[in-house]
């Protein structure tokens, strides 16, 4: 009888040993999601921040560009867009399918972008306007901003996959739903770098 208590006394220890074990891992999982949740919504202030610079930027230059009146609504439609994209990767950074939608609309902004550079450089009264010169000025900083909290959210989705993946982790992540989450990774080579701005 004794060795059946206690042979009953071992197992709820280890029962006991596993629960705590498994909440360990639940809550590093939790707290490693609100992290890279966390890092996402850094990079959507500079994303709305980014957004709200745009229009102000294409007004400013409206009066001098009256006949490349296509590109500047190419500028906002492309804006306009990449908001929307934002908006709905906020809602879940680790949806792999929101995550895509956001990078390719970022990706054809920035082509937008470019080619609106190109546009300034082209005019030099344009290029002389010196709310033009400050709102580029803000732009670059805050596409700099961007590239630092893009990085900081991708280390965070990569710790994040990394202690998802892990036995016994793997196991826990399954049973609770933790599914993988989606970095924000650059499609072209053009959105590696923020857009230059040369007087």
């Amino acid at each position: 009888m004794k060795i059946v208590l206690a042979f009953l006394g071992v197992i709820l220890i280890l029962a006991i040993f596993a629960l705590l074990y498994v909440v360990a891992i639940y809550n590093k999982l939790v707290i490693l999601r609100n992290r890279f949740r966390n890092a996402f919504a850094q990079i959507e202030v500079q994303l709305k921040r980014r957004y709200d610079l745009i229009p102000n930027l294409v007004e400013a230059a409206k009066g001098y560009l009256k006949h490349e009146r296509q590109t500047l609504e190419a500028v906002i439609n492309a804006r306009n867009s990449a908001a929307a994209a934002s908006s709905r990767a906020a809602q879940n950074p680790g949806d792999a399918g929101a995550m895509k939608e956001l990078s390719g609309a970022e990706t054809t902004l920035t082509g937008f972008l470019t080619r609106f550079f190109a546009l300034v450089e082209a005019y030099p009264d344009l290029k002389a306007n010196q709310t033009i010169l400050q709102l580029m000025e803000e732009l670059t900083s805050t596409e700099n901003k961007i590239s630092f909290a893009r990085q900081a959210y991708n280390d965070a989705v990569m710790a994040y996959n990394t202690t998802r993946e892990v036995f016994p982790n793997n196991i826990v992540a399954a049973l609770f739903n933790f599914p993988p989450a989606e970095q924000f990774v650059v499609e072209s080579s053009q959105e590696k770098e923020a857009p230059k701005v040369q007087f």
